[in-house]
């Protein structure tokens, strides 16, 4: 058995636009000169002659020092919320006391000492959600080597958080234990971080991110808006919420038409079918495609947002680290979660008549996907996320005793089947040739309430709109 299995336990198979103005956003000069690549392959038959973590992986990397070399980017503005989603901890620091109370619920404990990563697990989490989250923090590693200072974090991998921030509020309140997630809503205090799915959903077959990114922009000049059906597209799994069951209703049927065309995924079927009608690259045929929660949040928003097409929002719950940078009406059209079906055709309605204004929302949110969350960005958010962790710390990190240590041939070498073809796909080949963007300054609190009053503006207009429709369509009848 790997270490890697060792770890995590056995896996499952695999049938299981615009910027702010409070602070200017520099896109970065082009280089005159290409940067030259620094690439290190995996070393494999060290790892399995040893059965430990190769040497050959620097600890230390730095960008050619030139003083002509351009200043990086400024970072996506949704990397602000990184300050935001730290500030519990900004008064009292992070002390030991608090990261081990998030145990309660953690999967697995993070260590990074001296540019090596150590991980305790606690409990596996479903599939491989934890494989890959880890696998994605190897990855940064790869990419900065020893630019990632020591840290202890707890992670938890399961889909909805757990941190209710009225437990922690009042003047006599002790601070929250910080606890990484993948979401989080307006009353948790978990700390957002990268899906797994950004290094592949092995059990469902979604590729890597940097590889499905490319795909899904070319599946997008398959058809152009207009040529694409005039419906709102939707297929998933009905039967893990409510919500979505009531989605289900707003069906193209006998009775109704609202402008809908829902489907739902069978995924034991599509394994055993080779996932022939799951190609994500495939699915931008519709002029509007909906998103819609599950337990929690789903990684499906951002495979939804690459297309042109509008994607239409059922109001959510939750968020996850880059979702707080979409705008109604630019980026996305909101839908009511109590009544659906009537929301979903005035949307439709109001699109197929407004065509212009319809495409400006779908080309905006997969211009927003396409430039601010390639990989280089989530990368970098990892990087400014941990680094502004770090900095809390009231202790020295050190390794756990029940820690092991991991690399990415710990990892890969060791893997079989979809897993293996997804890391190698994903694998970091070496240190980046620039430096991490350059992270923006905190919301102050008039520029953070002119945010979510904008946004809050955008959804009055919307409901205004939907009620005058309704109306005269009440008085048509």
């Amino acid at each position: 058995m790997s270490q890697t299995e060792t770890l995590f336990g056995a896996t499952p198979t695999s049938a299981q636009a615009r910027t702010s103005q409070s602070y200017p956003h520099k896109t970065g000069e082009i280089p005159k000169k290409p940067r030259r690549k620094f690439e290190i392959p995996l070393n494999c038959p060290a790892y399995d002659l040893r059965g430990t973590c190769p040497s050959n992986y620097p600890t230390t990397f730095h960008p050619e020092q030139n003083p002509e070399r351009p200043s990086p980017p400024t970072c996506p503005e949704y990397f602000r919320w990184i300050h935001e989603d730290l500030r519990p901890w900004a008064r009292t620091g992070i002390t030991r006391e608090m990261v081990e109370r998030a145990n309660r619920t953690a999967n697995f404990k993070f260590v990074i000492v001296n540019g090596k990563a150590y991980v305790e697990q606690y409990e596996k989490a479903f599939q491989t959600r934890d494989v890959f989250t880890v696998w994605g923090f190897l990855q940064l590693l790869r990419r900065y080597p020893g630019q990632v200072p020591d840290l202890e974090l707890m992670f938890d991998c399961v889909d909805w958080p757990v941190i209710p921030s009225h437990e922690y509020s009042g003047p006599n309140a002790t601070a929250p234990p910080p606890l990484f997630r993948y979401c989080a809503d307006d009353n948790t205090l978990d700390i957002v971080f990268p899906d797994w799915s950004f290094w592949g959903w092995a059990e469902i077959n979604i590729r890597p991110w940097e590889v499905l990114f490319e795909e899904l922009k070319e599946g997008n000049k398959r058809k152009t808006w207009l040529e694409r059906e005039p419906y709102a597209y939707w297929k998933g799994n009905p039967d893990i919420a409510e919500t979505r069951q009531d989605l289900i209703k707003c069906n193209v049927s006998e009775e109704h038409d609202w402008n809908a065309r829902l489907y739902a995924q069978d995924w034991d079927r599509e394994s055993k079918e080779g996932y022939n009608k799951s190609d994500l690259a495939s699915q931008c045929i519709h002029r509007y495609k909906i998103y819609i929660e599950g337990s929690a949040w789903s990684v499906s928003e951002k495979y939804i947002l690459s297309c042109d097409s509008v994607t239409l929002i059922v109001k959510p719950h939750y968020y996850d680290f880059f979702t707080r940078r979409l705008m109604p009406v630019e980026h996305y059209w909101p839908i009511k979660d109590d009544d659906k079906c009537r929301s979903i055709k005035f949307s439709v309605d109001w699109g197929n008549t407004h065509r212009r204004k319809a495409q400006a929302i779908g080309k905006a949110s997969s211009n927003l996907i396409q430039e601010e969350l390639k990989m280089d960005y989530v990368y970098d958010y990892m990087f400014h996320l941990l680094n502004e962790y770090a900095k809390l710390l009231q202790f020295k990190p050190t390794v756990p005793k029940k820690a092991v240590e991991l690399c990415s041939e710990a990892m890969a070498c060791q893997a079989e089947g979809t897993e293996k073809k997804f890391m190698l796909q994903s694998l970091v080949k070496g240190p980046a040739v620039s430096e991490p963007c350059a992270m923006p300054p905190p919301y102050d609190p008039s520029s953070l309430f002119a945010v979510l009053r904008r946004k809050e503006n955008s959804m009055k207009q919307v409901e205004t709109w939907e009620r005058n429709y309704w109306e005269s369509q009440s008085k048509k009848s």
